[in-house]
């Protein structure tokens, strides 16, 4: 390997990762790391460890903003949680081969993901690249206001009270049977930890802490209730008191939070498998449409719409509406098509909570398989639900993947049944010109020959011999005429414009009006007919599959002698409906059997009559048959003659068309 072809093996290997939080210097370090990983011809994945605690307003609109600079440069967004930064970060890492890590520092040494951050990755990560960037002290915009709005609420404020004041009844009782006040402060402790466990965030479990002490100092320490103590050591009691509290209250907090995550994160796993089971077994495009515009309602509780095409070209969206959000049908208007339309043509996300067309009512994410647009997904933005979060977009990208490989399925499978759809035509196209060239070259013979003899003056025939031939050119003439009626139905298939368009038919009335037909022809012959009882109806083009019915019946007893009774049947067997037409003469010989389908054998010897052929040809019956989605088979009857059998299935034409 050359010099060059090794240098480029080693660059395209990088795989860089940038740490991102919610600091305005945050976005320096994203820029750097895409030069970076552009100039290596590597990848880059945009890494925000949360650390379980909620983020403000603030907080959650940076991050928001740093994370689609980091989609915008193609890098791949990752939110995992983790109370400690560097082992999360390190852990990472290691489970996905990074080999660069990106961090950044100001000239006061203040990390932006901590201090000692780096120390520490280079203990833990020994085989990756570090790099630190320089960032400047950040002067951030001022905090929103604290608000006791939305901190402080009754309900939490009452189980605050009622937390305290029965750790204080537990205590009195406690302090009366003689045990020690080291308990007593643990019955304190042990009310904090209940109390931060059943409230929302930390503040309760601080503002409990406190109140605590106090407690612990008027009811039980002397003298008592009053703020004062006269014993020595008890404010470092209390201190530690304070200090253990504080402690285990952050720590449940934390733990609460954490516990939380998971299982928002467990039950995304579990849907996402479950989605991925059911998109596998989806049949249609219009199953997958169903499929993930439902999973996507009961994720985000927001109403979805699905567009599998450009709706400038073709306006067939698929749209959910989640009950309490009665205006979402906005989702479906023009403006909002305008933003579909640009989100097909660019395959990035637009709309609400990005930075193109912003002013939109949804958030619009490609479905892109292989670089091709599948679809566009859309979510509401309602005011009540506020916009849509940084992991509501990180879970619907990692529900759009799962879908587009769905789609991609679907597409492939389309596209292969479409080429053996066009196979099946152009055989059948050549089968139906073997036949014609054969089947019509018969009855011309026999009409040419006895219209000759008719015309020869010089012979002398009898009005007996006359009759005949008259009779036979017009049995011949009828012959080809059905022959015509047969080929203007079966040519339809073979248009290349056509699409088989089955609608229900009720099978007991094909089949009465193909027998009449045969009847009419064979006036004298016996032909037997049974049906379900009940009225059965089955997707098919009525006329193919009358004309089939013909055809067979008419091969029966046209070449099983003039003594062959026929018999029709059909019947329902599990999801389809099976036909049979079976008759008692002299059958087709068994080496033959296997051939009957393949049309015009290349030896004139070897065709099953010699006279007129089989009408189209028992392959076109098999074209027809198999347009439908059924199946067909010839079987030699044990009581002589033969037996035909075909299956009609009871969905449809399974190539969708």
């Amino acid at each position: 390997m050359s010099s060059s072809n090794q240098k480029e093996a080693r660059t395209s290997n990088t795989n860089w990762l940038v740490c991102v939080d919610t600091s305005l210097s945050a976005k320096k370090l994203i820029r750097w790391t895409a030069r970076a990983a552009e100039a290596f011809h590597g990848t880059f994945t945009a890494l925000h460890v949360s650390s379980g605690k909620p983020l403000s307003k603030y907080e959650t609109e940076r991050l928001r903003e740093n994370m689609e600079l980091a989609e915008e440069l193609s890098a791949e967004t990752v939110t995992i949680t983790g109370s400690e930064l560097a082992t999360a970060i390190s852990e990472y890492a290691k489970l996905s081969g990074v080999t660069n890590i990106v961090i950044g520092k100001s000239k006061k040494h203040n990390w932006i993901f901590g201090e000692d951050l780096e120390d520490t990755l280079f203990h833990l990560l020994d085989k990756t690249e570090i790099h630190m960037v320089k960032t400047a002290p950040e002067k951030a915009k001022r905090r929103l206001r604290f608000s006791l709005r939305d901190t402080i609420s009754w309900n939490d404020t009452f189980k605050m009270l009622v937390a305290l004041i029965l750790a204080t009844l537990v205590s009195e009782v406690l302090l009366h049977l003689g045990i020690g006040d080291q308990n007593i402060i643990m019955v304190y402790i042990l009310a904090i930890v209940i109390l931060s466990r059943i409230t929302t965030g930390y503040l309760y479990g601080i503002i409990g802490s406190f109140f605590a002490v106090l407690m612990f100092n008027f009811f039980f320490m002397n003298p008592l209730y009053t703020f004062d103590t006269i014993q020595a050591g008890y404010p470092i009691t209390y201190g530690i008191m304070l200090i253990v509290a504080l402690t285990t209250s952050a720590l449940t907090v934390r733990i609460k939070n954490f516990a939380k995550q998971a299982v928002i994160r467990e039950k995304h796993t579990e849907i996402l498998y479950e989605l991925n089971r059911k998109l596998l077994a989806a049949q249609n495009l219009q199953a997958i449409l169903e499929l993930s515009t439902n999973y996507m309602l009961r994720l985000f509780a927001r109403s979805v719409v699905f567009y599998p095409k450009d709706p400038e070209k073709e306006s067939n969206a698929v749209f959910l509406q989640a009950e309490d959000e009665t205006k979402s049908e906005v989702l479906l208007s023009k403006a909002e098509q305008a933003v579909v339309h640009w989100v097909f043509h660019n395959g990035k996300a637009a709309g609400k909570t990005t930075d193109t067309l912003s002013g939109a009512a949804g958030y619009y994410m490609p479905v892109i398989a292989q670089g091709q647009v599948l679809g566009v997904v859309g979510l509401y933005a309602s005011r009540e639900k506020g916009l849509i979060s940084q992991e509501e977009r990180n879970f619907s990208r990692m529900i759009g993947s799962q879908i587009a490989l769905a789609l991609l399925k679907q597409k492939l499978s389309d596209e292969q049944n479409e080429i053996l759809v066009v196979a099946e035509k152009e055989k059948m196209r050549g089968n139906l010109l073997r036949a014609v060239s054969h089947d019509l070259r018969t009855p011309l013979t026999g009409i040419l020959g006895a219209s000759s003899v008719l015309l020869e003056s010089e012979v002398k025939l009898d009005h007996d011999t006359k009759t005949k031939l008259v009779r036979d050119i017009k049995e011949d003439s009828e012959w080809l005429i059905r022959m015509i009626e047969n080929l203007l139905s079966v040519t339809r298939i073979s248009d290349k414009e056509f699409a088989l368009k089955p609608e229900n038919e009720a099978i007991e009335e094909i089949i009465g009006e193909a027998v009449q037909r045969v009847r009419a022809r064979f006036p004298g012959r016996e032909i037997a007919v049974q049906v379900p009882n009940e009225v059965v109806f089955a997707p098919m083009d009525g006329t193919l599959i009358e004309q089939v019915l013909i055809n067979l019946m008419e091969n029966a007893l046209r070449h099983g002698g003039a003594n062959a009774r026929v018999w029709v049947t059909a019947k329902l067997a599990q999801n389809e409906v099976q036909f049979t037409v079976k008759d008692d003469g002299t059958g087709i010989p068994r080496e033959k059997m296997r051939h009957l389908f393949d049309g015009i054998s290349a030896l004139e010897t070897s065709r099953v009559d010699q006279s007129r052929g089989l009408g189209i040809g028992l392959s076109l019956c098999m074209s027809i048959i198999k347009a439908h989605g059924g199946k067909m088979e010839a079987l030699e009857n044990p009581g002589g003659g033969t037996i035909f059998r075909f299956t009609l299935p009871l969905g449809g034409n399974e190539d969708g068309n």
